[in-house]
């Protein structure tokens, strides 16, 4: 991928008044409030599910959080904070499935990678989790993606375990499934935020 230099500026302007750059993002121009209410109209699975409202991203974030904290209730705070926020990036770059990421390659993963990195850093957090707390999220992820192909997107049981595999220990009624309207949904991801973040003092 060609350095952020060495191609014209890529940003998206924000409700805050913040100018985001795509290729280069700084913390300075993260704020949590654009990344609520964006992620809260980002839909998931391209927006092919039931329900009278999209399934948002911000939604979906809260479940993987939840799923998080249940399995492993004696993680911290920083790292239930990196589970909540481990889709942010999207509310820039939106959600893409899976298959289409794959046949991308690595270019969105660096981009990925590197807003990533501004989010964390802007709330105190490491660039990156660490091999094993990323492993544990991405489990939960796949939980939660079960129970949404299930519950949401059409798919059989069978056809979501091959994808996801079967969850363990967990219920769908445990999870908040049904889809929240856009504000719903950013008003519950800022209060869990709220819940989960210590500002350095």
């Amino acid at each position: 991928m060609p350095s952020p230099s060495s191609q014209g500026r890529a940003w998206q302007r924000m409700l805050s008044g913040r100018r985001l750059d795509l290729l280069d993002p700084s913390p300075f121009d993260v704020e949590i409030e654009d990344i609520a209410h964006g992620l809260a109209r980002v839909a998931r699975w391209n927006g092919q599910t039931v329900g009278a409202h999209p399934f948002s991203v911000a939604q979906h974030s809260l479940i993987v959080e939840q799923i998080l904290s249940h399995t492993d209730p004696h993680l911290g705070e920083p790292a239930l904070l990196m589970a909540l926020l481990h889709d942010a990036p999207e509310y820039v770059i939106g959600d893409m499935i899976s298959p289409f990421k794959a046949a991308i390659g690595t270019d969105y993963r660096l981009v990925e990678d590197r807003l990533e990195a501004a989010i964390h850093l802007r709330f105190g957090l490491a660039p990156h989790p660490s091999p094993a707390l990323k492993k544990q999220i991405k489990q939960a992820d796949k939980i939660s993606a079960y129970f949404e192909a299930v519950h949401l997107a059409g798919f059989e049981h069978g056809e979501a375990a091959d994808l996801f595999g079967r969850p363990d220990g967990i219920t769908a009624e445990q999870l908040p499934l049904v889809p929240w309207s856009t504000q719903e949904a950013e008003e519950a991801f800022l209060a869990r935020f709220s819940a989960l973040y210590r500002p350095a003092s």
